[in-house]
């Protein structure tokens, strides 16, 4: 009961003042959405969080929550630097996509066009396969499995890490069946190089986040000094909130390896809506769901999660979470409408962040119960 009593204390005295802009939400509007994450922080004692929201094409609102490093005391503001962890797959897949508008790269043929260093296997493997997961590359697991999800290893290039995984053997015929893969973004990483002739974290500073005015996006280095970084933390099945464990996310840059804000996030969603990133014709092919060779839809398309086949309240959906050591993320859109949320919490494995989205996009959207 001391520890819940404090936490709540702890969120009331860090509550940063709203940042509004372009346009205006009502004071009521904004009371029901940060009851929710107000709630939401509570029930899992989420230490700190971030979130902005897109209306129409514009971030109308942003703010922080409680604490980005409860050991400084230091406030969790709209503009808290977290690691963005899987959603970093949707940037990787738009600077694919990029290249395939211009030309660089194909969809269709063998990876090994453009990343060499990923050696051949029984069946081709395509850039498309990767996109969509279903390539039949292993995600994390076996006997390294500890070192895979927490590594200390710090790399350069994204060329190196191929080497945890190159070698194995795939899990199933390439266009068969889906495997959610972050390896397989690795490999996009490689492909992104191969076919642009860029560094990695180059190229997606200056084609990705210069272009969406995402100017507190870079690799997730952890000897770097990056200002506003929130400190990250786990719950212990005793419920007791610790550090979250030391790791580089380098060994995984493409796949989710940057940090971000809050207020970032909603660039990007923006950037990505108003199709400055990729030409809408580019934008409805990764938010269609991929089909399986047997014809099966599954729910992903070109680097978003989506909902094949089910309907809510009329609307298409694409999403992104991520979670990784110190963090779990999401971003949510509703591209039809130029509608996005964008949160980040400090605090690893929160559940539920999808359905919190979609019930600030009711409010926000005033869509009903």
């Amino acid at each position: 009961m001391k520890t819940a009593l404090l936490f709540a204390a702890v969120i009331s005295v860090f509550a940063p003042h709203v940042r509004a802009q372009e346009i205006e939400v009502g004071e009521a509007t904004v009371e029901a959405v940060e009851r929710l994450l107000l709630e939401k922080m509570a029930e899992e004692r989420i230490p700190g969080l971030s979130a902005a929201i897109v209306v129409d094409g514009h971030m109308v609102w942003s703010n922080g929550y409680g604490t980005a490093d409860l050991e400084n005391c230091v406030p969790a503001t709209a503009t808290t630097a977290y690691r963005v962890a899987s959603i970093g797959k949707p940037m990787t897949a738009t600077a694919v996509m990029q290249l395939v508008e211009q030309g660089q790269i194909d969809l269709d043929v063998p990876v090994q066009r453009y990343c060499p260093a990923f050696p051949e296997k029984r069946w081709p493997v395509t850039t498309r396969h990767l996109l969509g997961h279903t390539s039949g590359i292993r995600h994390y697991g076996g006997p390294n499995e500890e070192a895979e999800l927490f590594n200390t290893i710090r790399y350069e290039d994204v060329i190196a890490p191929l080497d945890i995984f190159k070698d194995d053997s795939l899990l199933f015929e390439p266009g068969t069946a889906q495997q959610y893969t972050s390896f397989g973004y690795n490999v996009l990483g490689c492909v992104v190089v191969g076919a642009s002739g860029q560094d990695f974290r180059t190229y997606m500073r200056e084609h990705v986040f210069e272009p969406a005015g995402m100017a507190s996006t870079r690799d997730d280095d952890p000897a770097a000094i990056i200002l506003r970084r929130a400190e990250g933390y786990l719950m212990t099945e005793e419920g007791e909130l610790r550090n979250a464990r030391a790791m580089d996310m380098s060994s995984k840059l493409p796949a989710g390896g940057f940090i971000s804000t809050a207020e970032d996030l909603a660039h990007f969603a923006i950037a990505v809506m108003d199709h400055r990133l990729v030409v809408s014709e580019t934008f409805e092919q990764m938010i269609t769901p991929v089909r399986l060779r047997d014809g099966e839809m599954v729910a992903y398309g070109l680097g978003w999660g989506l909902f094949p086949g089910e309907e809510w309240y009329g609307e298409r959906e694409a999403f992104h979470g991520g979670v990784t050591p110190q963090v779990s993320g999401m971003l949510y859109m509703l591209p039809d409408r130029r509608f996005a949320v964008a949160i980040f919490t400090n605090l690893e494995g929160v559940p539920g962040r999808t359905q919190l989205s979609a019930n600030i996009a009711k409010v926000v959207l005033d869509l009903g119960s």
